[in-house]
């Protein structure tokens, strides 16, 4: 098939296209503002083909989903402070760019589009949220993020994702992301001060994310229509227990220090048992991710890769 995804040089993105490139043709998108390297390992492959533009441009966009068969919309500012620091361009890229991809696509194109479990905002004296509970989105990127979910629910063949933390490495590397950080700040610092630590997340490693994009697409007829969360339910914890975890590994001082709080508001336990009903299964644990990451920062220089 022939696959858009936009965003395709980014942190998801430029994994992804390794798990589909094979089997379809794959269109990236992107604005390259970030990284203009992470797609270079890609360039010798037949199905791959690259444009470097922006998706509110609706003119570029509308070529793409005339041509395409599924429609993986990755393009997004990506997180609370980015969102918070640039909120027009987060409302226009987040959403509107979404909006007029599922206004203009056809009933026969696929959509998969990844949300974030951050829209459940926090869960109640632990209860365990599943894709039937309210989503409460307390951040601006959240709040996009659901909205643009909505919009695609609406359409015919679409399969939203609400993805869990994401960690481990890419060729469009983050170090902001919860655990990719926490590594740094262990390397770095030998010290990790915690708020909030006994707030519960749920993670998933980013090979896992690229992996169920890659089920979904070549068994679209099980998984149409419908919303799944998306992570590793063995390592729901909280934020001492993945300190503790990285400890294993690195010399670490964790100090408790309630001074702050996350301004995305990030409490729950979530299932993703949905997924694993269709034959999903997790390859990578957080161990593997805390060890991956030491590895990246090792070779890397300049280790801090974010989003603002």
């Amino acid at each position: 098939m022939k696959i858009l995804i936009t965003g395709g040089a980014g942190y998801i993105g430029s994994e992804l296209i390794g798990y589909l490139i094979d089997n379809h043709e794959i269109y990236v998108v992107d604005n390259l503002l970030y990284d203009k390297t992470s797609l270079l390992r890609y360039v010798n492959h037949p199905n791959f083909n690259f444009e470097k533009a922006d998706v509110r441009d609706h003119s570029v966009l509308e070529r793409y989903v005339k041509k395409c068969d599924v429609i993986i919309p990755l393009a997004a500012l990506v997180g609370f402070p980015l969102c918070e620091k640039r909120p027009q361009e987060a409302i226009d890229v987040n959403y509107s760019a979404c909006e007029w991809i599922a206004k203009n696509k056809s009933n026969n194109q696929i959509v998969v589009y990844p949300c974030t479990n951050s829209g459940y905002g926090t869960s109640e004296g632990g209860k365990i949220i599943t894709e039937e509970d309210p989503l409460n989105p307390i951040s601006l990127y959240g709040k996009t993020k659901v909205d643009a979910e909505k919009i695609f629910r609406q359409t015919e063949n679409c399969t939203t994702f609400r993805l869990a933390t994401v960690f481990g490495p890419s060729t469009r590397a983050r170090s902001d992301l919860l655990v990719n950080n926490f590594v740094l700040k262990a390397m770095r610092d030998r010290l990790i001060v915690l708020y909030e630590c006994e707030f519960m997340r749920n993670y998933v490693h980013i090979w896992d994310v690229c992996k169920a994009f890659n089920m979904v697409i070549n068994d679209w007829d099980a998984f149409k229509n419908n919303t799944f969360n998306v992570g590793n339910d063995a390592i729901n914890m909280n934020k001492l227990q993945l300190a503790q975890t990285i400890k294993k590994y690195l010399p670490l001082e964790i100090i408790k220090a309630e001074f702050t709080s996350d301004p995305d508001k990030r409490d729950y336990i979530v299932s993703s048992q949905k997924i694993y009903d269709k034959g999903f299964t997790c390859d990578f644990n957080l161990d593997d991710g805390v060890k991956q990451m030491i590895k990246v920062y090792n070779l890397i220089d300049e280790p801090w890769y974010a989003n603002y």
